[in-house]
């Protein structure tokens, strides 16, 4: 390599690709805005669903992102790729849901879907389901 190279730069992923590292991937780090204006980070178990661009992440009412979600609804959540230097990032606005239909969007196939909903309701869990409306990320291609 020479000197004054710094080596390849990053590619911007496609579309394509971004939908799909977004569905190979179920852990991501969610950005929410404090009331300072600064911004407060968490790892979150999320489920994608593509055809819709929507993100859902199961949390419980009183926790900080859901409070935080409430007070400003901008959000991102980064997804981090196969290496350490390829990601997506998901932008787009939040809102806090307890509705039966997104609570179930989020559970895979419960046996009584009435059992299920009562143990989401004694644990005062609620979605935030993230509309996405800008998709981008990178990757660099290192032979």
């Amino acid at each position: 390599m020479n000197e004054n190279q710094s080596g390849p730069a990053p590619r911007t992923l496609t579309e394509e690709e971004l939908v799909r590292l977004l569905g190979e991937q179920r852990f991501g780090v969610l950005a929410t805005v404090r009331r300072s204006g600064h911004p407060a980070m968490s790892t979150v178990l999320y489920r994608w669903d593509p055809a819709g661009r929507i993100i859902r992440i199961s949390t419980t009412a009183g926790r900080l992102k859901a409070r935080q979600v409430r007070n400003d609804p901008h959000v991102a959540l980064h997804v981090s790729g196969p290496d350490v230097w390829s990601f997506a990032v998901a932008e787009g606005e939040a809102e806090v849901s307890d509705s039966p239909e997104e609570l179930l969007a989020l559970a895979d196939d419960p046996a009584d879907p009435t059992v299920y909903l009562e143990q989401q309701a004694r644990e005062g869990r609620v979605v935030i389901k993230i509309k996405v409306s800008r998709l981008y990320g990178t990757a660099l291609d290192i032979p």
